[in-house]
């Protein structure tokens, strides 16, 4: 399942905002849950100098498909005076529409990038045999919704109950 931060960067790559954003309150998993063993090749901070290409691992889920449930929320009081949140609700579904994006998304890392992104199409329908608890799941990955600074937080034991994962 999305991590609460993965959903707000989704969210974000449609439309952002400097005083509001888009606070995830829940997601419905729409497909079974198929998982993939995937292996990259890195030159990235891991890497002393001297060395080969540094190879990871990692099990990623595939043919996701994903119904995202959100809220305006304000960051910061609108500059202007005016209705910031309403602005950037109505940008958000126009850009949707449209088909238009503020940057590419990505589910992860930046390779995985999604193959529809857009309104709900009517045959989507939540996969309700997913049922399962998440150990432990990264929930945000700053101290503040925009703007923050570098701290992680992270929930224990996420219940995903009916294909359905509430974010608290």
């Amino acid at each position: 399942a999305p991590t609460y931060s993965a959903v707000r960067g989704i969210l974000d790559c449609v439309a952002r905002w400097k005083t509001a954003y888009l606070d995830p309150t829940h997601v419905e998993i729409c497909r079974p849950i198929q998982t993939l063993r995937w292996v990259t090749n890195s030159r990235g901070p891991l890497i002393t100098p001297g060395e080969t290409n540094l190879q990871l691992y990692a099990t990623v889920l595939v043919d996701v498909a994903y119904k995202i449930h959100a809220e305006v929320r304000e960051s910061a009081r609108s500059p202007q005076g005016t209705n910031h949140l309403h602005a950037l609700q109505e940008v958000f579904y126009r850009r949707l529409e449209q088909g238009k994006l503020y940057r590419t998304p990505c589910l992860g890392w930046s390779e995985m990038t999604p193959s529809y992104l857009g309104p709900v199409r009517e045959q989507t329908r939540v996969c309700e045999d997913v049922e399962d608890t998440l150990p432990s799941m990264l929930h945000s990955v700053f101290d503040t919704p925009n703007g923050g600074r570098y701290a992680p937080r992270f929930q224990q034991n996420v219940r995903i109950s009916k294909g359905v994962l509430i974010y608290a």
